[in-house]
């Protein structure tokens, strides 16, 4: 018969320095209050919401890692905006973050993914907007395969005390004030830019904080990966068949999970390029602009990367629809400009 002991801490590292003694690090909550210092005409709204959206990532954490358990894998037997069929922890993960959102009363109105139309918060002199994807690629849950949350905020236009209006979320990608993701992967990481570099944090889970662990996070200037559906490449337009052959010829790896958020952090932890072309069937792209693509080219240029939609940079579209659909190629920008040429 095998007895399983717990086994103690030693009572120091290899440096013989005392465990109880090593620092914990820089949590979120302190990071947010130190930057918050350094502008002097900060009032706190924005710093709390972050913290919302932190708060709101960590019960979706603790979802995911014991869907397996309590039956909410697999689909709802609902269609969304997008006629995509929803996944039960789309539709937990929206609960979630509507609910930490309306709470917090930083927020005025909100856009997600998985609702047809602006939801008020019930907080008119909120001065924030948020647009939101819950859970993107939540298809993979099934299959223990990484998954995230995008978000994206901005300051309102609308008179404060008054309804929020469609112009909030249609100012354009160069309007955010902050945006962001979580990635609920082998451990679970919060990324977000104020505009001012990218930093992200990884979740203690015996803490239950988030923790500086990626401080000015920079996207390598070129890199080794493509990532695409390579299933569709007969669909794409000719420019983007001749550069894919041009990263085989390359020896380049591709390598592609599927849900947007964990290809995008390896190609920026690392450098590669992330492509969702148009097709015949979705000439003008599948992904959203407003909480898909627009939050993650924020965040590829402040860490020094490059998004586009092939004529543009994918900053300067102008919106015009809550759900508008997209092309988008991000990633390094050596990569993009490659492309570009082809």
């Amino acid at each position: 018969m095998i007895t399983f002991v717990d086994m103690p801490l030693p009572a120091t590292t290899q440096s013989g320095q005392p465990n109880l003694a090593l620092p914990v690090g820089t949590t979120l909550d302190r990071f947010i209050l130190r930057e918050q210092s350094a502008f002097p005409f900060a009032t706190g709204e924005l710093s709390q919401l972050l913290r919302d959206i932190a708060l709101a990532s960590k019960i979706i954490n603790l979802e995911i890692n014991r869907a397996g358990l309590i039956d909410v894998t697999g689909a709802a037997g609902t269609d969304n905006i997008q006629g995509e069929s929803q996944q039960k922890l789309d539709v937990i993960a929206n609960i979630r973050f509507i609910r930490a959102l309306k709470n917090g009363g930083e927020v005025c109105a909100i856009i997600s993914e998985e609702d047809d139309e602006m939801i008020l918060t019930g907080n008119p002199n909120g001065k924030y907007v948020v647009a939101i994807d819950p859970l993107d690629g939540s298809s993979n849950i099934d299959v223990n395969v990484s998954i995230g949350t995008i978000f994206s905020i901005y300051r309102r236009v609308s008179p404060i005390g008054s309804e929020a209006t469609m112009a909030d979320f249609l100012q354009g990608g160069r309007k955010q004030a902050a945006a962001g993701y979580v990635l609920y992967g082998s451990s679970t990481i919060l990324v977000f830019t104020t505009g001012q570099g990218v930093n992200g944090f990884t979740l203690d889970q015996s803490l239950g904080e988030y923790i500086l662990s990626h401080t000015n996070m920079r996207q390598p200037h070129t890199g080794s990966i493509f990532s695409c559906n390579d299933g569709n490449v007969a669909d794409y337009p000719d420019y983007v068949q001749t550069y894919l052959t041009s990263c085989r010829q390359h020896r380049m790896t591709g390598r592609y999970i599927g849900s947007l958020v964990a290809d995008f952090h390896r190609n920026l932890i690392k450098g590669g390029i992330y492509l969702y072309p148009p097709t015949r069937q979705s000439p003008g792209g599948k992904l959203r602009l407003l909480y898909e693509c627009f939050p993650m080219a924020f965040i590829a240029e402040q860490a020094g990367g490059r998004a586009t939609d092939g004529r543009q940079l994918t900053l300067d579209v102008d919106p015009t629809e809550l759900h508008q659909r997209s092309v988008l190629f991000v990633g390094s920008p050596d990569l993009i400009d490659k492309l570009l040429i082809s």
